[in-house]
């Protein structure tokens, strides 16, 4: 196969990327004072380290969210062409919701979605 486009497109991309770059990294203002790194208009000043641990449980409802969220991209262009596929199309879209299903009762029933 033929990649001479491919290779002539991704070089011209990272050349036009860097070149980007390049010219706002030349022309944009450098003035470093003390009031830089403060908090402007909606901010907190932080006291002592700002970083802090998270709960587990906020990235178990993260994930649990795109799971479904993926769900609901890959159904949208299922409903629009599902006169077409016919039954083929229906089995595979139900077992593909029954994975889903089972996946959220294996949670609920782990106690994953209780939040303590």
């Amino acid at each position: 196969m033929n990649f001479t486009l491919l290779i002539v497109v991704l070089l011209t991309a990272i050349a036009l990327v860097s070149i980007a770059l390049g010219i706002a990294t030349a022309i944009s203002p450098r003035s470093y004072n003390l009031q830089k790194p403060e908090p402007y208009e909606c901010g907190v000043p932080t006291r002592g380290n700002s970083w802090m641990q998270f709960r587990v449980g906020y990235y178990l409802f993260a994930i649990l969210f795109l799971m479904f969220d993926v769900e609901t991209v890959f159904l949208f262009p299922w409903a629009v062409i599902v006169r077409d596929l016919g039954r083929a199309g229906l089995t595979v879209i139900l077992f593909f919701l029954i994975i889903l299903i089972l996946g959220l009762a294996y949670a609920w029933r782990k106690g994953a979605l209780a939040w303590k």
